[in-house]
């Protein structure tokens, strides 16, 4: 099977082409500071490097967060849309575990974070089996970054990723979650959306004087 895989969870946005299990080509772009989108050009890039195309698509994985709610949306947009376009279903894959997934680390129990501003960090346990497969074993939650290291004693793990500066989230990490997106099965393309963690400032801003949307 040929699965494209996008996450951009943080100001790095990542795309990976994996054949068989195989990561066969990768590359990256700023979700930052630039005056263009460059998530679409990378996605581009990592088709021409694997010489394919977008038609060759049977899967497709988005990184669903939580991180960067502008970030996260066009990874979104980007990974509905070919999905679409190639008939092909959409599978979402948590942004921290692809954290521990593109670590070296060693197998263990990990607390993987990702900074959620406000001093507080975006925290889920995974676990690493000796033959690099990873699975979560807490859910996402928010954590105090004057609690973090209390957490991580109460669950007997070791910090990595932003906290820690050592791990960021790479598409590439899919390989080692296969069993578990398999196990989740594909999203329904057209209501589905990230896990951005808390709600974006612009909501909250509206929020605080408007009330809260209806849904």
């Amino acid at each position: 099977m040929i699965t494209l895989a996008i996450d951009a969870s943080t100001y790095r946005g990542t795309a990976a082409v994996i054949r068989g299990g195989v990561v066969v080509a990768t590359a990256e772009a700023a979700m930052r500071g630039a005056h263009a989108e460059e998530l679409m050009p990378a996605v581009a890039a990592v088709f021409a490097s694997a010489r394919m195309t977008r038609g060759s698509v049977e899967r497709v994985i988005c990184g669903a967060g939580p991180g960067s709610f502008t970030s996260l949306r066009i990874a979104a947009g980007i990974a509905k849309g070919i999905a679409l376009g190639c008939g092909a279903p959409l599978y979402a894959v948590s942004s921290l575990g692809l954290t521990l997934a593109s670590s070296s680390s060693p197998p263990g129990r990990y607390v993987v974070t990702l900074d959620a501003l406000r001093d507080e960090w975006y925290a889920a346990v995974f676990s690493r089996s000796p033959d690099g497969s990873v699975a979560e074993v807490l859910p996402l939650r928010l954590v105090g970054k004057d609690g973090l290291s209390g957490f991580a004693a109460s669950v007997d793990a070791t910090v990595i990723g932003a906290a820690s500066g050592n791990a960021e989230p790479h598409a590439s990490g899919c390989v080692a979650l296969a069993a578990a997106i398999e196990r989740s099965g594909p999203v329904d393309i057209e209501r589905w959306e990230p896990a951005y963690g808390r709600l974006a400032e612009a909501q909250v801003r509206w929020e605080a004087v408007h009330g809260p949307l209806q849904t």
